[in-house]
């Protein structure tokens, strides 16, 4: 069951956590990729939905772990991108 994370609502209306998890360092090597991916994936499970990445990480490393952790949950992430 999700924990109860405060959101905060964007003019659109939208709820977003106040809290996200970064993915600074993330991607920058394959042998932490699948516990990298883990720790979003249970972020997620504990209703941290937000994400923050950007291009630069990793030369685009973390949104490619990113990507795998939020694989079938795109619906219920909101990802902040730089």
């Amino acid at each position: 069951m999700p924990s109860t994370i405060r959101t905060l609502k964007l003019p659109s209306g939208e709820a977003v956590p106040v809290l996200g998890q970064g993915t600074w360092k993330m991607g920058e090597d394959r042998r932490r990729r699948a516990d990298e991916v883990a720790a979003l994936k249970l972020g997620l499970d504990l209703g941290i939905t937000l994400i923050d990445t950007a291009e630069m990480y990793a030369s685009g490393g973390a949104e490619e772990v990113v990507a795998e952790a939020i694989a079938g949950r795109r619906d219920e992430t909101f990802l902040v991108s730089k």
